[in-house]
């Protein structure tokens, strides 16, 4: 199967697979989440676009998969032109139609050294890396409903580490897809888009998410307890620079 070799799976349980590309640069590793639901299927953030993802997707015949890009950065919507039914934040929506370098950060890895442990394919080269447009086909705002049927999951608009990010969050269950606005790993606030002031406010509206179960853009799932410590940790620093 083409690019089967590239990304590893983890089975969280009966209806949630982790898949991320373990031979990227650690800084651009980031977690895809699909989650089957009842009447749709769900996928979180899509990688870098290096392989084919779609491919390694199971998917039900018949049954819609809706793909959600929490943010526009290149590690997270690098394969989304490969599905058809792509949602993604109302904020920087124009931007998807072009994939613009700059928006995307996709000129970074251009020159990241040791951006790949393991060539993809046979004289490929991060220098030609380019993400293809990927219009959205549903935009997502604050209290939009992303429905799966038996299960419903509310958009949170949470900007610091870029202006767009989203995240989604199933108010029945405690299941929380949080993107990049908060993982269990070094959170990064100082790209050309990130807020500190911004961040510090979603930090605060996360200490009160009461959250079962959150998986994060990159690093391990988190729960409820574990988020508020890193929420918090991120405070008192800013606390501190201040």
């Amino acid at each position: 199967m083409p690019g089967s070799h590239w990304f590893s799976k983890s089975i969280v349980d009966d209806k949630t697979t982790m898949l991320t590309e373990p031979f990227v640069h650690d800084y651009l590793r980031a977690n895809i989440w699909h989650l089957r639901g009842r009447d749709a299927d769900l996928l979180v953030d899509t990688g870098m676009g290096i392989c084919p993802l779609a491919p390694q997707i199971e998917t039900t015949v018949g049954k819609p998969l809706l793909v959600v890009a929490t943010h526009i950065h290149l590690d997270h919507v690098g394969s989304l032109h490969e599905f058809p039914w792509r949602a993604g934040p109302v904020h920087s929506a124009e931007q998807f139609e072009s994939m613009d370098e700059m928006a995307t950060y996709a000129y970074m890895f251009h020159d990241l050294e040791g951006g790949v442990s393991r060539l993809p394919a046979p004289g490929w080269k991060a220098a030609h890396y380019k993400i293809p447009p990927a219009p959205l086909t549903r935009t997502l705002d604050e209290g939009d409903i992303v429905d799966l049927g038996d299960r419903q999951f509310r958009v949170l608009h949470l900007p610091g580490h870029s202006p767009d990010s989203i995240a989604l969050f199933d108010e029945t269950d405690g299941l929380f897809f949080s993107g990049d606005a908060i993982y269990d790993d070094t959170l990064i606030d100082s790209l050309p888009d990130s807020d500190r002031v911004a961040y510090i406010s979603t930090m605060q509206r996360l200490l009160d998410l009461p959250i079962r179960i959150g998986h994060g853009g990159h690093g391990p799932s988190f729960d409820g307890t574990r988020m508020r410590t890193i929420a918090m940790a991120y405070l008192c620093r800013q606390s501190g620079a201040g």
